[in-house]
């Protein structure tokens, strides 16, 4: 036992240099994590229609910090027929250091937004208007989120990607486990979008309030 405590000591002195030469949570951290985010969200967080991943650059961190913490605790993305969340899932779980997945969100949120192309057919802009009306309590009248509601700004994300999360509150796919407070209640305002024509109408709309 005495012959293993040297290696002991000396294991434990390489531990303590590995921890300190990590870098500390902060902007440098969060860009250094981000590299395992790149081959689905792309360099600048623009996003990849064709795996599904959304543009993440320059949302709010708030809201950053907040869907990783549901994607790592399993209130989002557990939905067996939900595949982008089943694969956001591990990569939250991956954030297990303190300060890293703060750290992550922080880098993004600095990230200039990446404009997003039109890609929906159809969306009459009118309509769209009126059924926004209901969505600009939380999300506000510009549609650049509200904070304490904790609405995120729907500004400079792809139409495609909103209709999908349409589909998913209204399917129950997304908002259904109870932890998920606002999920449940995005999930309750998409039934008043009847159909695909009314969920085209208000990403329209909202497209319109991109800045």
């Amino acid at each position: 036992m005495k012959a293993l405590v040297p290696v002991l000591i000396a294991m434990s002195l390489v531990l303590a240099v590995i921890g300190c030469m990590r870098t500390p949570p902060g902007l440098a951290r969060g860009k250094e994590l981000y590299r395992t985010c790149v081959p689905c969200h792309g360099d600048h967080g623009g996003g990849n229609a064709s795996l599904a991943a959304p543009a993440i650059a320059g949302l709010p961190e708030w809201y950053l910090q907040a869907q990783l913490v549901k994607f790592k605790g399993g209130i989002r993305g557990a939905h067996p027929e939900d595949m982008e969340g089943a694969r956001m899932r591990p990569m939250a779980r991956s954030l297990y250091r303190p300060g890293d997945l703060e750290s992550v969100a922080k880098y993004v949120a600095q990230l200039t937004r990446v404009r997003q192309p039109n890609t929906l057919a159809g969306g009459d802009v009118a309509a769209g208007e009126g059924l926004y009306a209901v969505c600009a309590t939380c999300h506000g009248e510009d549609a650049g989120g509200i904070q304490d509601m904790n609405a995120p700004t729907l500004h400079g994300q792809a139409d495609w990607y909103l209709y999908h999360q349409l589909e998913k509150f209204k399917s129950g796919m997304r908002g259904a486990h109870p932890e998920d407070v606002t999920g449940q209640q995005m999930a309750a305002m998409s039934t008043m979008l009847e159909d695909s024509t009314a969920m085209r109408n208000v990403i329209a709309y909202i497209r319109t309030l991109a800045k």
